[in-house]
């Protein structure tokens, strides 16, 4: 079966299957008053080439559910900085993962 490409465009938006060290499947977490206490996993990182709009796609929610939502990028952080229902540390835009696989 062929691999799916790391990077797609329809129109303006282009999407990424991988962003700031995080590729797609890697856990996350969601600074959102709702969707902090869910589990989620990266999708995508979309870019609109022409508003300069740019949000992060994840699954997850609650145990069991797989929903599909997307976040501007500033509210997610990699995985490990939730304590408790507080977010600590600095998001994914402020301070990238290095991206050491191929």
């Amino acid at each position: 079966m062929p691999r799916r490409p790391l990077t797609s465009r329809v129109g303006p938006v282009v999407r990424s299957r991988h962003w700031n060290g995080l590729r797609d499947g890697d856990p996350v977490v969601v600074d959102d008053d709702r969707a902090r206490a869910h589990e989620w996993v990266f999708v995508a990182h979309a870019l609109n080439e022409d508003t300069r709009e740019e949000w992060v796609e994840v699954r997850g929610g609650r145990p069991g559910e797989s929903k599909g939502r997307a976040f501007a990028t500033e509210r997610i952080f990699p995985a490990g900085t939730r304590r408790g229902r507080r977010v600590v540390g600095l998001s994914l835009v402020d301070a990238p993962r290095l991206d050491l696989a191929d």
